[in-house]
């Protein structure tokens, strides 16, 4: 298990050890957002003051820092599931991508691929699709945008309905439904074919700000 912190630490748990956590990184900034690279040999953290930082668990140590918007925070990192890109975003509503390479060292490599100017307001959560074909950003403006990555990260689709800011989302595996927490009290599941919200789940009394999904409760509903 990994966490990280507004004490501006990613540590690393062992569930089976009692105790404390087995490692710990100094980001040296309140951390927003932690994910693990694919090969399951890397964390890579974004922070509030615009760092993001790769940390290689192998020689547990930081082996790259990338810094899109010094002093603009970074709000949500998202990896491809073939590791072919890392998506950034950040409170101007902007998105920074990268492709990665692995270096003769087998450390991540990025170059940088895209700069897009997702939301007018900040973006509160990107993520790439399990098909790696789309990316969702979701923002505090109140709506979803689905961008295509196979025609230069144009908009497809936005979803609207949710009356206050949007906070997390989440692709079923097929890549066709997407379920989404807001503020608004309410989770929704999203027919991406339509763009329609099929279902809304409500009776939070306070905002709902993260969410996951089951998909076979998809196919038995």
């Amino acid at each position: 298990m990994y966490t990280g912190s507004e004490d501006g630490t990613v540590r690393i748990w062992d569930l089976r050890a009692p105790g404390g956590p087995q490692r710990q990184y100094e980001s040296r900034a309140a951390v927003n957002s932690v994910v693990l690279h694919p090969s399951q040999g890397e964390l890579i953290s974004g922070d509030q003051n615009g760092n993001i930082r790769v940390w290689d668990l192998a020689a547990n140590a930081c082996s790259c820092e990338l810094v899109p918007e010094v002093g603009t925070a970074i709000r949500s990192l998202t990896v491809a599931t073939d590791a072919s890109l890392v998506v950034a975003a950040n409170n101007t509503g902007t998105c920074y991508v990268w492709r990665t390479l692995r270096g003769s060292t087998s450390a991540t490599l990025f170059e940088p691929l895209h700069k897009l100017k997702a939301h007018s307001g900040y973006i509160l959560k990107c993520l790439l699709s399990p098909d790696v074909r789309q990316l969702a950003t979701t923002s505090s403006d109140k709506t979803i945008k689905l961008w295509n990555l196979e025609n230069q990260f144009t908009l497809d689709r936005t979803l609207t309905g949710h009356q206050r800011w949007v906070w997390d989302c989440v692709f079923s595996v097929d890549a066709a439904y997407l379920v989404t927490a807001s503020s608004d009290c309410t989770a929704r599941l999203w027919d991406l074919s339509t763009g329609d919200a099929i279902r809304v789940y409500s009776g939070h009394h306070k905002a709902c700000v993260t969410c996951a999904l089951n998909d076979s409760a998809i196919e038995s509903g």
